[in-house]
């Protein structure tokens, strides 16, 4: 019985992950599609960067409104209104004539992005037990480098400069793309259908994994999702899950949107910048893989800031001239630290939130990245347009530094973990107290 259950959890996550890495695809191809298509309708950098914030616009003000439905229902609904949403916004940004009808069709796409990550995270924190936290929101989140992995070759290789063909090739990526959110819908299937029906705290299974947090559990029967933000907001440990959660989003999201603008500057093809950023989300896969090993030989709190601080420096070393070989190793050692903070986050946020509000718990990260989105292109756009399109990495590599120092913010979280291997260690001790007859005198008062 618990070898089946355990090869069902591994189904259920595999088709996740797979569902997952095609809707990160397309979103990973239409982003520097849309940037592409921003230049050939004219855009300058500060254009680039209010496009690119509004891409998270929309999703700032939904995240805690879809959060508390996810809390009190099912989660599979939403992913297919996500799946949908982002190939509707795709599919339009490509026939966009105009730049304010560019920004509102990659509002759109942002819409479902959320929608799609608030739902698939949502069914990772319900179907794991928090021994298996760190495991599956590690491979959950292969599924997103997986998709930007392929996302940004794809586009590269579908965009061309040449002959003033861009504004053509862009609109030709952004099409394309909406046929791969697509192809998420088709995995869908048997994702969360052994839990759900069974309600949100009843089921063998949801009691086994759930052992020693009953009571909150049977709080969230009676009042669900009547959590106050506030509340979560004040639980320690969420608020630097949150914090560190946007500054390695926003460093990925600026990287995606002004890297294009760095080739064009530089001379560097579409093709090669598609290939450099690939190499990133590749790195961040082969960090994912070793999350686990890493996190026990030098703990949670040590790896978040560690990578936040390594990350700060690459990303500042980015503004400089350096040749495409070079740049190169600095986006997959960038990767490697990038890959280490959505995960630890998502672990962070969700073992300190409270049991009957942890989808909204998740949904207040997502908001904090949506305002990262919002706020730090257009920032960026700012900068560059004063002292240049390297100003923004520069600006990068000020915020990570700063959720380096955010990251040391988690360690009450961390020995979390820690009580529970010494607790099987106390059931020897328990032979020393029979002898005690006070448990008997009690007794008999």
């Amino acid at each position: 019985m618990a070898a089946r259950a355990g090869a069902g959890d591994r189904r259920w996550l595999l088709r996740l992950v797979i569902a997952f890495a095609f809707s990160q695809a397309a979103v990973s191809m239409a982003r520097p599609a849309v940037s592409y298509r921003a230049l050939a309708l004219g855009a300058d950098e500060r254009a680039v960067g209010v496009i690119a914030g509004v891409y998270a616009l929309l999703p700032l003000f939904a995240a805690v409104p879809l959060g508390r439905r996810t809390d009190r229902g099912r989660c599979v609904p939403l992913l297919a209104v996500g799946a949908v949403l982002i190939g509707v916004g795709c599919g339009l940004s490509g026939t966009a004539g105009s730049l304010a009808a560019l920004a509102a069709w990659s509002g759109v796409m942002g819409l479902g992005h959320l929608c799609f990550v608030i739902g698939a995270q949502s069914i990772v924190a319900r179907r794991s037990s928090p021994a298996e936290q760190d495991r599956n929101f590690g491979h959950f989140t292969i599924g997103a480098s997986l998709g930007q992995l392929v996302g940004p070759v794809a586009a590269g290789l579908l965009v061309s400069g040449h002959d003033g063909a861009m504004g053509r090739t862009s609109a030709l990526a952004l099409v394309v793309s909406a046929g791969v959110a697509a192809v998420s819908l088709t995995c869908l299937r048997r994702i969360e259908a052994p839990v759900i029906p069974a309600g949100t705290t009843t089921g063998p299974g949801k009691k086994a994994k759930r052992r020693g947090k009953t009571e909150p559990a049977k709080k969230s029967k009676s009042k669900p999702g009547k959590v106050s933000v506030w509340r979560i907001l004040r639980t320690r440990g969420v608020p630097s899950g949150i914090l560190v959660s946007l500054a390695v989003l926003s460093a990925t999201d600026i990287l995606t949107a002004y890297l294009p603008v760095v080739g064009e500057e530089r001379g560097i093809s579409p093709t090669v910048i598609g290939v450099l950023l690939s190499l990133r989300a590749a790195a961040a896969i082969a960090c994912r893989l070793v999350m686990t090993p890493m996190i026990q030989r030098m703990g949670r709190t040590v790896l978040l800031t560690g990578s936040c601080l390594l990350g700060g420096l690459l990303c500042a070393g980015i503004a400089l001239p350096v040749p495409v070989w070079g740049l190169a190793l600095m986006l997959v050692a960038l990767g490697f630290c990038l890959g280490v903070g959505q995960p630890l986050s998502m672990t962070t946020v969700v073992r300190a939130a409270p049991e009957e509000a942890r989808s909204t718990a998740l949904a207040l990260r997502l908001t904090g990245n949506r305002l990262g989105q919002v706020a730090a292109p257009a920032s960026a756009g700012l900068v560059a347009g004063v002292a240049g399109t390297g100003a923004p990495f520069m600006m990068l590599g000020v915020l990570l530094l700063g959720a380096a120092g955010l990251g040391v913010r988690s360690t009450p979280r961390d020995p979390a973990p820690a009580p529970a291997t010494p607790a099987p260690a106390k059931a020897p001790e328990t032979p020393d107290e029979p002898p005690v007859p006070v448990d008997g005198r009690t007794d008999r008062h």
